[in-house]
């Protein structure tokens, strides 16, 4: 008897999950945010080209014709092609080639995969510092908070690409120029990331002065939970809501970021470049006729930037209740 009820549960729990799984999905498509979504073909459009060009970026070693980092498979005499359709172009680049003999569409494809890694990164590194000291700036208040703002304040007075800058130079400097391609690649992280966190650290501050007076708050208190518990198990799942909306839009300020250092000469090296990499060699052998090495890239920059941006300024107004 106990045998089969225990299998009659398990059934019951089989046939369950799919019907809660479609449940989820069925509201999420009667949603709001989602009729909103649709209804803006531009959205749609600007989420198709994000989509496409992340799925790229992630599949490159697979669909990248050639391989820009095998430095074997490269030859001198390939240098400076112009595009296939063109007459001196040659079929097997499809966007031409750079100085080195890389063909510029696998170098795009493996480029924007550097970008969106460090963007993201360094986005999510903000989040986590701003959103850790934003709560604790609100709900500890007294001179943690003034110490927290003051610092905050100072870095508001500060373009964002000096602050990049700056903590660029500071680890260059300790480690002597010494630095792989690997740790050129988590000092650009942490320097945009350590740009970014303001936003985040204010929002979240402000947030968490209204709700560290609620009663949930007071109750938590009451059963004599530690400040840690209350601020990260209760509070901050409450101050969230404005963050992924500056996330979407902070990526692509992380991208130009990224590009801006990368064309400075402070970022990836021109062995594994990024776009910004690859803009800046390109802008050498502008005026020489080799307009493809900088156009093309460019142009790959500019519309993933615009694609974020438009849909980091949908989620802004979907998620206002007083545009609703």
């Amino acid at each position: 008897m106990t045998d089969v009820t225990d299998s009659g549960r398990r059934s019951a729990a089989a046939t369950a999950s799919p019907r809660q799984e479609r449940g989820f999905v069925r509201r999420a498509l009667d949603s709001d945010l989602f009729y909103s979504f649709k209804r803006s073909k531009l959205v749609v459009l600007a989420a198709i080209l994000t989509a496409c060009m992340l799925s790229a970026a992630l599949f490159a070693p697979l669909i990248a014709p050639h391989n820009p980092y095998d430095l074997g498979s490269l030859n001198l005499l390939d240098s400076n092609l112009p595009p296939a359709w063109l007459k001196e172009g040659d079929p097997r680049f499809l966007f031409g080639t750079d100085d080195q003999g890389r063909d510029i569409l696998s170098t795009i494809l493996y480029g924007t995969r550097s970008s969106i890694a460090i963007s993201l990164l360094a986005v999510v590194m903000a989040i986590v510092m701003g959103v850790s000291l934003g709560l604790a700036a609100g709900y500890l208040g007294g001179y943690v908070d003034s110490a927290i703002m003051r610092i905050a304040d100072v870095m508001l007075t500060f373009p964002t690409i000096l602050i990049a800058l700056l903590v660029n130079g500071i680890a260059m400097t300790a480690f002597k120029g010494r630095v792989s391609s690997g740790g050129q690649f988590w000092i650009l992280v942490c320097s945009i990331g350590f740009s970014f966190w303001v936003q985040y650290a204010r929002t979240v501050r402000s947030m968490t002065l209204v709700e560290k007076n609620k009663e949930y708050v007071q109750a938590a208190r009451l059963i004599g939970l530690s400040r840690p518990a209350i601020m990260f198990k209760h509070v901050l799942p409450n101050v969230l809501s404005p963050v992924l909306v500056i996330a979407t839009i902070n990526l692509a300020l992380a991208i130009i970021t990224e590009a801006t250092l990368s064309f400075l000469g402070v970022g990836l090296p021109p062995s594994e470049p990024s776009l910004g990499t690859m803009i800046q060699i390109g802008n050498r052998y502008l005026f020489s006729g080799s307009w493809w090495m900088v156009a093309f890239p460019g142009i790959t920059l500019a519309v993933l930037v615009l694609a974020v941006n438009l849909l980091g300024d949908w989620l802004r107004d979907a998620l206002n209740p007083k545009l609703r």
